[in-house]
């Protein structure tokens, strides 16, 4: 898995920051993208990347604020011109539908790929074999969601020394045991997988907090996640500003990775009045509760490992 921020400013671009998106990609897990907020220029920042918008194939709404869903009409309408045609997906809350339709009707878009919208409420919004995707109500101005992605356990390794040490030795057998919870071999032996697999590898969790004020009731939704993205509108000396426009400092959401027990936290949607000469302080002052803590800037990466 690794993560891309195609935005990280808040409100209006800037020369350092477009409006917010991030780009989860699972090419190896799912062989797809999925994205999160399109803002404003998303496509245009999508250029500067290797990511293929054929590839995107679900895109999550944290909510209907300008700055984050400005580029999903022409995103949509791009997307029929670069060989996408394979079903998209749009996770949103009230609201996302209206408003995707009526940008695609009044100007006269016809897509060539199916797509579907669904308004979402708090919980699973979507799961397969691989994932699960969980949304959380946050606290903002307008209706505002986080996302938590968790990757499911899986089976782990074979334990082929004991395999071998009951006379099994290596072939297509050891694929059939791998993936049915019961084989029965040429010679008779019942092998009962669960015994000779190593303990479960654990799935990795990325937690995706939109635009929000903290509070300690986000502590168990961001609980243990490899990679927490927080908001951080504001530097510590601006929280009555962060209280009032429904924002997190830094700080706050440093402390709300460390009360999380969370392994990494990135900060991002910085607001335009802070400028490059600013940055180390921002990154600094969460560092002080969290060490684990980085500034995100366009076109940031991080790689999210197997545990």
């Amino acid at each position: 898995m690794e993560i891309i921020f195609l935005g990280t400013g808040s409100g209006v671009p800037s020369k350092d920051r477009n409006v917010s998106s991030m780009a989860l990609t699972l090419l190896q897990e799912q062989n797809s993208i999925w994205l999160f907020d399109c803002g404003e220029s998303t496509q245009h920042q999508i250029l500067r990347t290797s990511i293929k918008p054929r590839k995107i194939n679900k895109i999550f709404i944290t909510h209907m604020h300008g700055d984050h869903i400005y580029g999903l009409p022409g995103l949509l309408s791009s997307r029929s011109f670069q060989g996408g045609d394979g079903l998209l997906t749009i996770y949103g809350p009230h609201g996302i539908k209206e408003y995707v339709e009526t940008c695609l009707r009044v100007s006269g878009t016809h897509l060539t790929y199916p797509l579907s919208i669904v308004e979402i409420t708090e919980g699973v919004v979507f799961e397969n074999e691989q994932v699960i995707v969980s949304s959380k109500e946050l606290d903002h101005g307008v209706t505002s969601y986080g996302f938590r992605i968790e990757e499911k356990d899986k089976p782990g390794e074979l334990l082929v020394e004991k395999l071998k040490d009951l006379g099994i030795d290596p072939g297509p057998v050891y694929q059939q045991i791998k993936e049915n919870d019961i084989v029965k071999t040429k010679g008779g032996q019942i092998i009962h997988r669960p015994k000779f697999l190593g303990p479960d590898k654990k799935g990795r969790i990325i937690t995706v907090l939109g635009d929000t004020r903290t509070t300690p009731q986000f502590k168990t939704f961001a609980e243990n996640s490899d990679v927490l993205v927080h908001e951080a509108t504001f530097d510590e000396s601006k929280a009555d500003l962060a209280q009032q426009y429904f924002h997190t400092t830094t700080k706050q959401a440093a402390s709300l990775a460390k009360e999380a027990h969370v392994k990494q936290l990135v900060l991002t949607h910085i607001s335009s009045r802070y400028q490059k000469e600013d940055y180390d302080k921002l990154a600094e002052q969460a560092q002080e509760i969290f060490p684990n803590t980085e500034l995100a800037y366009d076109f940031y990466k991080v790689t999210v490992n197997s545990r």
